[in-house]
């Protein structure tokens, strides 16, 4: 069969680093295939290449079996491959028409002597965009402002977007990463109707039951290589695992029975404002005991951030209480939170999680270095600093493992394996857990579940806000859903369903 759409031997270096060594891949007619590998493997660097963002050093790129130039992504959507990142490319103040049609419009002229005056014409673009709603059966409404409505509607006119464009291809890069377990399989739906009518369909995930679920085929690369195709009727979770870091992963987190100790985080009528002074966090309630996992889930975006930075002294209050380990927060910095014995693991680990100009031991050390053993008489003693970092280093699994290596130059998954080091190393009681898991690859998440759940059984209580459905379930003891600012449900995860979840985390309560 002649392919949709081919990459044929591609290699691609960045400064002496092959990320795409020699790769093939290509997409059928009216078929799903899945992309799946770690950070780093090369995943995005292909797509970017099939999108016209990147040129290769080496290979061919095919349509229909002949080959292409791609100068750039308007090469690429005139024949027909549009891709969809995982962070929409619309405009928030403009309408679903304006955004579907922005690069694309038709002018009109009203009057034969304004010759250099138009109007867009938005009535034939309307009826086209119209159709092509209907054919997929959505239902959006063409005048609303895009920022106005909920992400899994954005989505949509993503996808609109692409076929208005006359897609052939389309490229989806992380494509469930914000949406509800109910936008997931609503999303699936409507890939697979798209396959239906002869699209081809090319999905960049790292969830392995999503690929399973949707993938005609799945193809796994592994730093920088394509290492194998497989069928989803041929394959498992633990199998393509392997494939993806070339060894055996433990999935399933073992968890002892749960031994609840004393109170160490109680959160009363918390009302907490965003950066534009508008409510993020709305009067809430929430406790959290030692030795107890409490998982905060909800779509990003539904005051979970805001929570979070109120709770590690980031953000301010504008009312309601917080007892952390027997103190009351009301005006304490994170350095008083530290000494309490509170531990923080930020959302964007690279803007407050480490100091990228410093070495992997500088960060190791960020929270104590004016302590002994670290320091002594106002001096900072590099000897213990390195030692501690290098204990860190082999308990972690940190690469490369040299101490003096700066941060910057880490992948995300081991930047965030420092962090995790860090603030499990220095004898806290609560740590707050924010998105522990995002943008690293699967290896990285074993070990990261792993020492979680290992500081609960030694009585750590932690707090763990996360957009992964599977991860709150995992790991958590008991369970609050955040909608629009409130906890909406807080249930002991042995009681509340996977779909219950996703039905909470929607806003819908019946």
């Amino acid at each position: 069969m002649v392919l949709t759409l081919e990459a044929c031997d591609i290699t691609k270096r960045f400064a002496g680093v092959v990320a795409n060594d020699g790769v093939t891949f290509g997409v059928e007619p009216g078929e799903i295939h899945v992309l799946l590998g770690e950070n780093g493997a090369g995943k995005t660097t292909l797509m970017n290449i099939l999108y016209g963002l990147e040129r290769p050093d080496q290979g061919d790129i095919r349509v229909d079996g002949l080959p292409i130039y791609l100068g750039g992504p308007a090469d690429a959507i005139r024949q027909g491959i549009v891709m969809v990142h995982q962070h929409f490319m619309l405009v928030p103040v403009f309408t679903v028409t304006e955004n579907i049609v922005l690069g694309l419009e038709q002018v009109r002229k009203p009057f034969r002597w304004l010759r250099q005056l138009g109007v867009l014409d938005e009535a034939k673009p309307k009826r086209r965009i119209q159709e092509l709603a209907e054919q997929l059966s959505l239902t959006v409404n063409l005048d609303a402002r895009v920022g106005d409505l909920p992400v899994g509607v954005q989505q949509k006119v993503e996808i609109i977007k692409a076929l208005y464009r006359g897609a052939r291809t389309l490229i989806l890069d992380e494509p469930t990463a914000v949406l509800t377990p109910a936008e997931g399989v609503e999303l699936f739906g409507l890939l697979r109707k798209l396959a239906h009518q002869g699209l081809s369909v090319v999905m960049i995930t790292h969830k392995l039951k999503e690929g399973l679920a949707i993938a005609d085929r799945i193809s796994v690369m592994r730093q920088g290589k394509m290492v194998g195709t497989v069928k989803p009727a041929d394959a498992t979770e633990s199998m393509l695992a392997e494939m993806m870091v070339g060894r055996k992963v433990i999935l399933q987190v073992e968890k002892p029975p749960l031994q609840a100790g004393e109170l160490i985080l109680q959160v009363q009528k918390l009302r907490v404002l965003d950066d534009r002074a508008q409510v993020a966090v709305d009067d809430i309630d929430l406790t959290l005991h030692a030795g107890e996992i409490l998982g905060i889930a909800g779509v990003q975006g539904n005051g979970q951030t805001e929570l979070a930075e109120a709770l590690a002294g980031l953000r301010p209050i504008e009312n309601g209480r917080i007892e952390i380990l027997g103190h009351t927060e009301a005006g304490a910095t994170p350095r008083q939170l530290m000494e309490w014995g509170l531990a923080h693991v930020p959302e964007d680990r690279g803007k407050n999680g480490v100091v990228k100009s410093y070495s992997i031991a500088a960060n190791t050390a960020l929270c104590n270095y004016y302590k002994p053993p670290f320091a002594k008489n106002g001096q900072i003693r590099a000897g213990a600093i390195a030692r501690q970092a290098e204990r860190l280093i082999a308990e972690f699994d940190i690469r490369p493992t040299n101490p003096n290596y700066p941060v910057g130059s880490l992948s995300g998954g081991n930047q965030q394996k420092v962090i995790m080091a860090r603030e499990l190393s220095r004898g806290a009681r609560l740590l707050i857990a924010c998105q522990p898991t995002r943008g690293v690859d699967i290896g990285a998440i074993e070990l990261i579940h792993k020492r979680i759940v290992e500081a609960r059984s030694q009585g750590m209580g932690v707090l763990l806000i996360s957009s992964e459905l599977d991860e709150i379930l995992a790991l958590s003891d008991r369970v609050a859903v955040m909608f629009k600012g409130k906890i909406v449900e807080t249930q002991a995860i042995a009681k509340v369903s996977r779909d219950r979840l996703g039905c909470l985390m929607a806003g819908i309560t019946q």
